[in-house]
C-alpha cells in the first residue's frame, strides 16, 4: 500500500466503494476529506483531517505526514478530474500515490439525462472568474460546467441571456447519486429565475441546432459586421489588414493581448476568438469608441475582451504583462507606446505596429532604430474592386505600413 490513497466516492457513500477501497480506508491512520466525505466512516477511529478552506495548506500537511503515516483521502468523483488529486501528486510525489477513482460527476451527469459525452467539453466555473466563458461556447456544441456559489446555474443563465446566446437545452443535475438527487431540463428564462438548486451540481449545455457549426479558425469579419457601430470618422482596420495584422501577431489560444487604439474593436474581437483561453485589453480613450467598442463585444458575444478607458501609454500601467501588443492608434505617443510596450513584453512575444500617416511612420521607424531593433517592415497596398456601370474598377484602400518585431 502506498503512503497515500485518493479514493473517489459519490453521494452514496460507502455503498459505491469497491472492496479495494474499502480496504484502504480501513488499512489507512489518517483519514482526510470533507466533512460530509468523512461523515461516511462514523466507525473510523484514526485521526481525521478535514479538508475545507486551505486546500494547499492542507495538502501540504498531507505530505508531511504521509513520510510516517498510511492516509486516504476522499475526495468526490474522479479525484484527477477537476479534483484535488492533481494537487496531492505535486506535494506527496507519483510514486507515492495511488488512485481508486469513482465515475466523475460529468459522467453520471450524461448517464442520467442519456446523452453521449465522448464528444463533450468541460468548462470549469468552480473558483473561477466566468468572463471568458461565452467567447469559449463560440466553438462548442456540447457542454458540462463545474459551478459554485457565485457561478451557479441561475448566474450563468442571466449571463448567456445578456449576451443573446439562447440557443441551448438546458439541464441541471443535482446530488447525483444521493438521495436527493434531481434532474431537470429548463429554458433558460426559467434557469435564470430559479433558486432551490443544490451546491452540488452539474450544468449541462447541448446546442438546439443539430446542424449548428462554430464560427470559422480564422474569424476575420468584414466591414458590414461592424456598420452600425462605427465611430463619426469610420475609422476601422480594414479587413485585409486585419488579417496580416492578426497573423504578425502569432496568437496562441492562451495569449495576453494588448489592443492599443482599439476603435471599434474590430481587432480585440477577432484576436478574442483567436485567443479563446487568453485575455484582450482593449484600450481606448475617446468615450464614443468606448461605448461603440463595448456594445460590438456584447453583439459579437466575446467576453475575455477587457476595455480599458484611458490614453496609452499611461493606461497600460496596471495591465498584466502581454504576450502580443498591436497598436493601431498612438495619439501622438507613438515612441512612448512602443517603448513601454517592448519592455513590458513578454519573452518569445511580438510587437506589431501599424501606421499610415508619413509621421507615424517615420517615428516608429526612428524609435525601433534608437532601441537598437531592426522589425520586419511591410508596406500594404490593396485595392478592391467595385462597380462602374457595367464594368468593375479597382478602388486603392489607403497604403499601411506594418512593424513587426519579436521579442526574444
Amino acid at each position: 500500500m502506498k503512503a497515500v490513497t485518493v479514493i473517489g466516492i459519490g453521494d452514496d457513500g460507502c455503498v459505491g466503494l469497491s472492496s479495494k477501497a474499502m480496504g484502504a480506508v480501513a488499512r489507512a491512520r489518517i483519514l482526510a476529506g470533507g466533512e460530509r466525505h468523512l461523515d461516511f466512516f462514523p466507525q473510523f477511529d484514526g485521526e481525521r483531517i478535514i479538508i475545507k478552506n486551505d486546500v494547499v495548506k492542507t495538502a501540504e500537511k498531507i505530505a508531511e505526514l504521509s513520510a510516517e503515516h498510511t492516509i486516504c483521502v476522499l475526495a468526490s468523483g474522479d479525484p484527477l478530474f477537476f479534483g484535488i488529486g492533481n494537487l496531492i501528486l505535486k506535494k506527496v510525489g507519483r510514486d507515492h500515490v495511488e488512485f481508486i477513482p469513482a465515475p466523475s460527476s460529468v459522467q453520471n451527469a450524461f448517464s442520467k439525462i442519456g446523452v453521449k459525452w465522448d464528444d463533450a467539453s468541460f468548462l470549469s466555473l468552480h473558483g473561477r472568474p466566468i468572463e471568458g466563458f461565452i467567447t469559449k461556447l463560440q466553438s462548442l456544441s456540447k457542454v458540462a460546467c463545474l459551478t459554485d456559489e457565485t457561478n451557479s446555474p441561475a448566474n450563468i443563465a442571466k449571463y448567456l441571456l445578456h449576451y443573446s446566446e439562447i440557443d441551448w437545452k438546458v439541464f441541471v443535475c443535482e446530488n447525483l447519486g444521493g438521495k436527493e438527487e434531481k434532474v431537470r431540463e429548463f429554458e433558460l428564462e426559467n434557469l435564470a429565475e430559479t433558486t432551490n438548486i443544490s451546491d452540488l451540481n452539474v450544468l449541462i449545455l447541448i446546442r438546439k441546432d443539430p446542424n449548428w457549426k462554430p464560427s470559422p479558425v480564422l474569424p476575420f469579419l468584414e466591414e458590414d459586421e461592424y456598420a452600425k457601430r462605427l465611430p463619426k470618422k469610420g475609422l476601422i482596420t480594414k479587413k485585409e489588414i486585419r488579417i496580416l495584422s492578426l497573423s504578425a501577431l502569432e496568437i496562441r489560444p492562451d495569449s495576453v493581448v494588448w489592443d492599443i487604439g482599439a476603435g471599434s474593436g474590430a481587432v480585440s474581437i477577432e484576436a478574442a476568438r483567436i485567443a479563446r483561453e487568453g485575455k484582450i485589453y482593449a484600450v481606448e480613450v475617446d468615450p464614443e469608441g468606448i461605448e461603440i467598442c463595448q456594445q460590438n463585444i456584447l453583439s459579437h458575444k466575446t467576453d475575455n475582451v477587457f476595455l480599458i478607458h484611458g490614453k496609452a501609454p499611461q493606461a497600460l500601467a496596471d495591465l498584466p504583462s502581454p504576450d502580443c501588443v498591436f497598436i493601431g492608434g498612438s495619439k501622438g505617443n507613438m515612441k512612448e507606446i512602443i517603448e513601454l510596450s517592448w519592455k513590458r513584453l513578454s519573452s518569445g512575444g511580438y510587437l506589431v505596429a501599424n501606421a499610415i500617416t508619413l509621421d507615424n511612420v517615420s517615428e516608429a521607424y526612428k524609435t525601433f532604430k534608437d532601441m537598437d531593433l531592426i522589425p520586419e517592415v511591410s508596406l500594404i497596398n490593396i485595392s478592391r474592386g467595385q462597380k462602374l456601370a457595367d464594368y468593375l474598377r479597382y478602388e486603392a484602400l489607403n497604403p499601411i505600413h506594418i512593424f513587426k518585431i519579436r521579442k526574444s
